[in-house]
């Protein structure tokens, strides 16, 4: 062609030298290209010598596998390979594992803690990949099974305080959910039901409210029973007819109650206070028991006069009706205080007795002493028409007591002083010291004694006196009659 074309030697060879130039040229290119590629497979085959270190380091496995250095690069890549992606396919199921059980750490974790927004904890993207072992694996598991386990705890915690408050709310009629709601929207809001709020705050709110409803609800109940004892008490002094009686019996059936014990819906609803309130003062400002007042008086004077205490009748009795007729006295109150003042007066009488019996033995021995001194003055005292056998018998007896009475009076004092000193009181007896009078007794008793004998002495004198005085009158006589003539 070059021929036919008519080139010179000097061009052809020209062409040719660039010919040679570009063969070399190309050639040099796929030499470094081979190169290359070469260098490439070794680096692909060091950094999957090295991804393979790595992934049996992070998943705490040992993978054998035969690699000759005799065998050519693609050979050898193709020994690796499947090596590689079976531990990269590894690397990813236990990633996702471990990735699903961070994940429901961190909600249940950010639920406890009480973090809305549990993008504030960490999650799996902050997680350190180098450590992917079972171990790991086994740990993570763990640690989300104690959590799960303090999650159950807390919620059956927080179902058993709401289960508490709606019990409440049942007795005591207020709303249910707007009490919640004040702890934590979650424990009202049915959309987060499985999100429920189990943190500590919650928890704390929701024993809080618990404690206090319970308290109101112990207050109301305390409330409601003393209305109730009060209405009872009021129905029985006043003996109203059950019919009546009836139209309270909601507060009635409550007064055997614990606080602890299950109670009627709305029973302890504030609609059920006003009612009986109104009733407890209608009752309690009616004639009849103004008439029960003043009865319970009378018995109060009547326990004081039976035991000899004092009471200061007249005077309390007109204090209590200028009370009852001003209207400003709580019958109900006063009378309580009189039953109260009825049962010390009895208690004290009690104490009293083993000393009033006594003082009645005292007594009656007194009145034989005082019948002894006038029958013994009587001159007609041994007449058959006075009954003189029977009142020989009578005085003889008189006369056995009445030298008791020294005794009497020993004993009896004795016993006031003792219980003088137990009570820290003195003892009354109709409004005097007792002590006093038996005091003023034996001292007149000395007295008396001493007379009697001042007067037998004197007596005993006289009749020593006697003869001498016989004898005198006898010798004067002779004297006027030596010769005894009469």
């Amino acid at each position: 062609m070059w021929d036919e074309i008519g080139e010179s030697y000097n061009e052809i060879d020209n062409i040719l030298e660039e010919i040679e130039q570009e063969c070399l040229d190309v050639y040099d290119r796929k030499i470094a290209e081979t190169i290359k590629y070469k260098a490439e497979l070794q680096g692909s085959l060091a950094q999957a010598d090295d991804e393979i270190v790595s992934l049996m380091s992070s998943l705490g496995e040992q993978v054998t596998y035969s690699r000759k250095e005799e065998d050519t690069l693609k050979q050898q890549i193709s020994t690796v390979k499947p090596v590689l992606d079976e531990l990269r396919m590894k690397k990813g199921l236990r990633w996702k594992q471990i990735s699903e059980i961070l994940t429901r750490i961190t909600d249940i974790s950010s639920n406890i803690a009480g973090n809305d927004d549990h993008g504030s904890n960490n999650g799996p993207e902050d997680f350190d990949e180098s450590d992917l072992t079972e171990t790991k694996l086994d740990q993570l598991r763990a640690r989300l099974q104690d959590l799960c386990k303090e999650k159950d705890v807390r919620l059956q915690k927080v179902n058993s305080y709401i289960s508490a408050i709606h019990d409440l709310s049942e007795a005591m009629a207020f709303d249910f959910s707007e009490a919640l709601s004040h702890v934590h929207k979650s424990l009202t809001d049915s959309s987060m039901a499985d999100t429920k709020s189990i943190s500590d705050d919650t928890l704390a709110g929701l024993a809080e409210l618990t404690e206090s409803l319970k308290n109101e609800k112990l207050q109301k109940l305390l409330r409601v029973q003393d209305l109730g004892r009060t209405l009872q008490d009021l129905w029985n002094r006043m003996e109203t007819p059950m019919d009546e009686r009836r139209r309270f019996e909601n507060i009635s059936s409550l007064l055997s109650v614990q606080p602890d014990d299950a109670l009627p819906k709305g029973c302890l609803g504030h609609d059920i206070f006003p009612e009986a309130e109104d009733e407890v003062k209608r009752l309690k400002k009616s004639s009849k028991m103004e008439e029960l007042v003043l009865k319970r008086r009378c018995e109060l004077e009547e326990v004081c006069r039976e035991g000899h205490m004092d009471v200061n009748s007249d005077a309390a009795r007109q204090s209590l009706v200028d009370l009852i007729d001003s209207g400003s006295g709580d019958l109900l109150h006063i009378l309580a205080s009189i039953d109260s003042q009825i049962e010390k007066a009895k208690e004290e009488a009690l104490t009293r007795k083993e000393i009033l019996d006594k003082v009645d033995k005292w007594k009656h021995a007194k009145k034989e002493e005082k019948w002894l001194d006038d029958y013994e003055k009587d001159e007609n005292r041994f007449t058959a028409a006075r009954g003189g056998h029977t009142h020989l018998k009578h005085a003889e007896e008189a006369r056995n007591l009445i030298s008791k009475i020294p005794a009497m009076i020993d004993g009896l004092t004795t016993k006031v002083k003792a219980w003088e000193h137990e009570r820290g009181v003195r003892f009354l007896y109709d409004k005097h010291l007792l002590l006093e009078m038996l005091e003023e007794d034996s001292d007149l008793r000395a007295k008396k004694d001493e007379e009697k004998r001042q007067l037998r002495k004197q007596k005993r004198l006289q009749r020593s006196l006697a003869p001498d005085k016989e004898a005198e009158d006898g010798s004067k006589s002779a004297k006027k009659n030596p010769l005894g003539q009469s």
